[in-house]
């Protein structure tokens, strides 16, 4: 809302009459704070624009029309109060400015020079803190005369002369140092119109805005608003000159984050024993939550399910020799085209505090990891952050996987399983961290499923990165009367109300804060009964592929899955606000990961479990024929020769069970791999490795 009208005139005031109005106004309304804040060593106090403004409308105009005077007026009046003890400054710090002085990126121009106004974006790259220099003091070798220069430019000035006539060679006595930090600001994504560019803006930290616990607020990925005063600076020219154009920076005052992890939500205490309440009265909470998660989707009960676990998080456990194990539950949606899969990515996006949504096809190795830039602002090559690190302590959904080339999705690699990206490039060696959970969707090899091959064959995606998915969920559209009359009607009735997409049990704001209560005070533990269902399943499968006496054994799976069950039975656990992970926590995980590996995962020729089927492509019951294969290719190759007929070949291969489509299919696996070759039609060599 717009505190001071446009046609507003103020009255002229005089400076001690605003020093003494500026003590007033901090006496009735911020003395206390300004004694906390010095008695806990701080060298700020935050004012709010509106409060000053009730105080003394002329008052709050000034420091919109001339905030550096005001700011000055500020100390002065914080001073007389007699209470700083070894403190050379004390600032004043002002924030929610009223709307008018909330200007967009591209939209500050010249005229906003020398006023305070207020940016809102995200942190793209940040400068290393360095000391600048405000003043500087010299003495003449001739006459002993002592100067003070101001350092108001960016290059270093001396006295060009003394009153003795000396001109230069001065002594350099002393000089007043700051800290500094130099930022870029983006402007977020969802103020932007159809087709354009999102705008950057320099910002300059001073002060204790630069302290460590400071620094976290502009941490790359943040989404943050600032208060500050726009500055010209001068462009210097290669030719030595100085250009007739300037560049815009703004003097940050204040800075405050906007969006944040999970764990920086905050709680009031009506919310916390609302959320406590709803975890005791609830037979169901995860199934509560997942009915609320997407209004707008139509069924898919256990994927949602699925999401919310994604969303509540396992529990990251670092261990003594330094290794961290996650915690971040990651979930790849394979689905046919209109199957509603972006749409939950967008959900997601829209339900976590801190979430970066992107488009395989739009999306390289660099723009999902980091790049190194050139950057004449932050004077040298920039660490620029890619999406997997802005999303850092939150979610990155990762639309049209499959449409990212090859060497663009080697990239993500390191970044799903060690949640670390590590940049050597342009001399800067770094090691970036990604605590970053993903979700990602994908179209199948040819566009959609084929109802008559098996799902996992038709996973197009690297087997490598296919197997640090915790859940794979495969998203099918296969004509049904009944399911497709009830969804036809499900979408048709949010057409004719637009509302009834809010009529829900759960608003996203409870979702919102719920999932960050119980990320950042639940940590459960798990129980021994816990412990044991999730050993008996994992147990179980795993001897479920028979005793490998007929040949290789299948792999049904792996650790990588029980580490899963782990996350998926604590993000169960929290779902609850319980403090401990029961049983019921752990069969909740299993039925998840079931669902997903029995669409996915099952060997058709066995019927049972086989995880080489999503990580390799070939099943154990595959690789057992290639074994067999192989095997009568060495015998009869000591027997003909160099050539070996296909015909005997396959009625060998017949007499140890494995059908004629099956050998020439194996055939073509070991020709692509350079094992055997075809000199002439109808005839088989083997290929001799030489060591």
């Amino acid at each position: 809302m717009d505190i001071l009208p446009p046609s507003y005139q103020q009255k002229p005031i005089d400076i001690n009459e605003q020093i003494n109005l500026f003590q007033q106004f901090i006496e009735i309304n911020y003395y206390d704070k300004l004694v906390e804040s010095i008695q806990k060593g701080h060298t700020h106090l935050v004012i709010d624009f509106g409060i000053l403004s009730m105080f003394n409308i002329d008052l709050a105009q000034q420091f919109l029309d001339k905030p550096e005077e005001m700011f000055e007026i500020g100390q002065i009046a914080i001073e007389r109060f007699g209470l700083k003890k070894n403190q050379k400054q004390f600032f004043v710090r002002v924030k929610n400015l009223p709307s008018s002085q909330e200007i967009l990126i591209r939209n500050i121009r010249s005229e906003h020079i020398g006023r305070l106004i207020q940016i809102i974006g995200v942190v793209r790259q940040k400068g290393d803190v360095r000391p600048h220099v405000t003043n500087a003091k010299f003495e003449c070798p001739g006459c002993g005369n002592i100067a003070n220069i101001l350092q108001n430019d960016q290059k270093f000035k001396e006295p060009p002369s003394c009153a003795c006539g000396r001109k230069g060679g001065f002594k350099l006595l002393e000089k007043d140092l700051v800290d500094v930090q130099k930022i870029v600001l983006e402007e977020a994504t969802d103020e932007l119109d159809g087709g354009e560019q999102p705008k950057r803006f320099n910002l300059l930290l001073r002060h204790d805005l630069v302290t460590p616990i400071s620094e976290k607020k502009t941490n790359p990925g943040n989404k943050i608003i600032v208060t500050g005063i726009v500055n010209d600076v001068q462009i210097n020219l290669h030719s030595g000159g100085k250009s007739v154009e300037f560049d815009l920076m703004l003097e940050s005052n204040y800075v405050e984050p906007l969006q944040e992890e999970f764990s920086a939500v905050k709680v009031s205490k009506e919310q916390e024993e609302e959320f406590l309440e709803f975890a005791k009265n609830s037979t169901n909470p995860l199934r509560r939550i997942a009915n609320s998660f997407a209004p707008t989707i139509y069924g898919y009960e256990k994927l949602k399910e699925g999401l919310v676990l994604q969303m509540m998080g396992g529990v990251m456990k670092p261990r003594s020799d330094g290794v961290k194990t996650r915690g971040d539950i990651h979930v790849l949606l394979i689905g046919d085209p209109g199957a509603a899969k972006s749409q939950l990515l967008k959900r997601v996006s829209k339900i976590a505090p801190k979430a970066r949504f992107v488009s395989g096809k739009g999306a390289s190795g660099a723009g999902l990891t980091a790049s190194v830039v050139r950057d004449d602002f932050l004077k040298g090559w920039a660490l620029e952050a890619g999406t997997l690190v802005l999303a850092n302590q939150g979610i990155a959904c990762i639309d049209e996987l499959d449409k990212m080339t090859d060497e663009d999705r080697s990239a993500m690699h390191e970044a799903l399983e060690q949640q670390t990206i590590t940049i050597s490039k342009a001399n800067i060696q770094a090691t970036l961290r990604s605590e970053t959970t993903v979700l990602a969707a994908a179209n199948p090899k040819f566009g959609r499923f084929d109802p008559y091959e098996s799902l996992g064959k038709q996973i197009d995606l690297p087997p490598a990165l296919i197997s640090r998915f915790d859940l794979i969920f495969p998203v099918r559209d296969i004509p049904n009367k009944d399911k497709d009359d009830k969804i036809a009607e499900f979408i048709l009735r949010l057409h004719q109300d637009v509302k009834r997409a809010d009529d829900v049990e759960l608003s996203t704001d409870f979702i919102k804060t719920y999932i960050a209560y119980a990320k950042r005070n639940i940590n459960p533990k798990l129980t021994d009964d816990a412990l044991d269902e999730l050993k008996k399943y994992y147990v179980n499968i795993r001897n479920s592929a028979g005793d490998g006496s007929e040949g290789i054994k299948a792999v049904p799976i792996t650790a990588r899955q029980l580490e899963a069950l782990v996350r998926l039975s604590e993000a169960s656990a929290r779902v609850r606000l319980s403090k401990t992970v029961e049983i019921e926590d752990a069969k909740k995980a299993v039925e998840l990961l079931h669902y997903a590996l029995a669409q996915i995962g099952s060997d058709p020729e066995t019927g049972k479990f086989d995880i080489d089927r999503i990580t390799t492509g070939i099943t154990a019951s595959q690789r057992n024929h290639i074994s067999v294969v192989r095997d009568i290719i060495n015998q009869l190759a000591k027997e003909k020769g160099e050539e070996i007929p296909e015909d005997e070949l396959i009625i060998e291969c017949e007499a140890k069970g494995i059908e004629e489509s099956k050998v020439e299919e194996v055939l073509e696996k070991l020709k692509r791999t350079g094992d055997i070759y075809q000199p002439k039609r109808g005839f088989w060599g083997k290929v001799e490795r030489r060591g």
